[in-house]
């Protein structure tokens, strides 16, 4: 099942599953206007073809003691493709890493960190980060408040543009 060939039903099941990933199959198959067998078949043909990856709780980082959020940008001498697997692996292999993203352009990775102080977060710049090989520069940003936290992707834009006669009704505006 690719994106194109979701239909809307199948569309509505990842708006509900991302906004809510403990829905029962019951309910979910009430908001999306279905029956809970096809529900779940769709479901599980979701989970088969890869777009479902899985299904997680998200965590508050303040009210279990993880007081930091830092952004580090990191430079690299090299970018051949052995220097960036290595240093992905490296991010990958860190607990305070929670996402790793290669960038174009000036910065090479940029790190979303979380930490449970500002002494763990500067202990990891100091011997993992900046004591890497291959690292020419590490910055970073410590997030001061955060303005929007969304996971996934807004399905909500890929559905409006597979609606019959939304394309038409975009090119008369």
């Amino acid at each position: 099942m690719r994106a194109a060939r979701l239909d809307a039903t199948d569309w509505l099941i990842l708006r509900e599953l991302q906004a809510n990933g403990r829905i029962t199959n019951v309910e979910l198959a009430r908001k999306v206007g279905i029956s809970a067998p096809p529900c779940l078949r769709r479901v599980r043909a979701l989970e088969e073809a890869g777009i479902i990856e899985g299904f997680t709780a998200l965590l508050n980082d303040k009210a279990l003691g993880f007081d930091v959020a830092a952004f580090a940008m990191i430079k690299l001498h090299r970018q051949a493709e052995a220097d960036l697997i290595a240093f992905e692996e490296r991010a990958r292999a860190s607990p305070i890493v929670r996402d790793c993203y290669m960038l174009s352009g000036e910065i090479d990775f940029l790190l979303r960190c979380v930490a449970p102080d500002l002494s763990a977060f500067q202990d990891f710049i100091i011997h993992e980060l900046t004591a890497a090989p291959n690292v020419e520069s590490v910055k970073t940003s410590l997030v001061i408040r955060a303005s929007k936290r969304a996971a996934g992707v807004p399905t909500e834009l890929a559905a409006d543009n597979r609606r019959p006669g939304r394309a038409a009704e975009r090119a008369r505006t």
